[in-house]
Parts: C-alpha cells; structure tokens; sequence
C-alpha cells in the first residue's frame, strides 16, 4: 500500500495525524504492508528566516483572539495526548519558515530515514520548541535520524534539492491540496486533517480490501 502524507513542519494536526495513522497501521498488523512518503506542503511559504510570533500570526491569519487561541491549543494538546504526542505549547512562541526542513526530509526520503526524520521534526518543534529554519537545529536531527550530519550541513548551505522540493509542492497544490494533513492512499483515496485513529484504519481497510478485489 502506497501512502502519501502531505504536511508541513509546523502543522500541529499534521502531527496528531501521523502519530493515529501509525496508530491505525499498528492495529491492522503485519498483513499491512505499507510505503509511506512524507510530501512537502508550507503553510507560511514567505515567512521570513526570523519567524513570527506565534500569537501574532494567529491572529493577523485567521483573526483569533487570544482565548481561543488558548481553547484551541488545550484540544491540540489533548488531541496529541490521546495519539502519544506530547505538545507543550508554552515552548512553540514563534512561527518559522520550514522550507529548508523539506529540502532535508526530500533527502531524507533518499537515505530511507525520512520517517524518522519526520519525528524528529515535529517533536523538535512542537515539544522542545526548537527552531526548524536553524541549520545547526536540522544538521543535528539529522544525525539523531541516522543520517550524516555533515551531508546534512552541505546540502542546507546550498540550494540542493530545493527544484525537487518546489516541484512536489506545486504537484499537490494542482491535485487541489490546500489544507493538510492530507492524507493520499494508492493515488486513489484521500483522508484530510488530523483525524481519530478509527477513520484512519477504516480507510486503510477499505482500500486494501479494494486493492485485493480489484480486476
């Protein structure tokens, strides 16, 4: 089974979605075999190297108020929980370009460690509060994935993999992406946002079962 997971770094459903998508694979069991590729999608694609706080930008992007701004990180944070994820908000205070994590994670996806460069990510982000744009951030989650470090440093100081990444992008964008996680399976089946475990094996279900049947 092919499975496409088109996110973004610094989508806090993107990562409650992978964590009950794995969660759902898990319950399916070993009958499931599954090829699992994380597609790049950027929320804040002209967010400048320096970020923005992360208050600020919720507001100005989709006019929240501070309270519930606080109601929707508490449900984020319960959401995260109940999959395994743990979100401490108070350490995320600014918003960061993620553009140069994609380019590592296209990569990544090269060296087979582009899923645990994937967790790495969004716990580096979401529970430690690092900065996902900080080269020396990445080039060390890189080696804590099992990959080389100092690949990683070369690659980050130039444009490489940047027209790849840019091309994938666009990719989604024109199959009428505009909001993730989502979630594509065998190029037929589309599962969007952070949702329950359940759905997610339903749907793994649903398309293996029509996988088998097909002519």
């Amino acid at each position: 089974m092919k499975i496409d997971f088109v996110s973004d770094i610094s989508c806090p459903w993107c990562a409650i979605g992978l964590n009950a998508l794995e969660l759902a694979m898990q319950r399916i069991g070993d009958g499931l075999n599954v090829e699992l590729a994380f597609q790049p999608f950027e929320l804040n694609p002209h967010m400048p190297a320096e970020g923005q706080d992360v208050l600020e930008h919720l507001a100005e992007k989709y006019g929240s108020t501070r309270e519930q701004m606080e109601r929707n990180q508490e449900m984020i944070r319960a959401r995260g929980e109940a999959v395994g994820f743990t979100f401490r908000m108070e350490r995320r205070s600014r918003i960061y370009n993620t553009f140069d994590a994609h380019r590592l994670l296209h990569w990544a996806q090269l060296e087979g460690r582009q899923r645990a460069l994937q967790h790495a990510l969004f716990k580096s982000y979401f529970t430690d509060g690092e900065n996902p744009g900080d080269h020396a951030v990445l080039a060390r989650l890189a080696q804590e994935s099992g990959l080389d470090a100092r690949r990683a440093a070369d690659i980050l100081a130039s444009d490489e993999y940047a027209e790849e990444t840019r091309r994938q992008e666009r990719f989604y964008l024109d199959l009428g992406i505009h909001s993730v996680p989502a979630v594509i399976i065998n190029d037929r089946y589309l599962v969007s946002g952070g949702q329950p475990v359940e759905v997610f094996e339903q749907a793994l279900r649903q398309a293996a079962q029509a996988a088998v049947t097909a002519p």
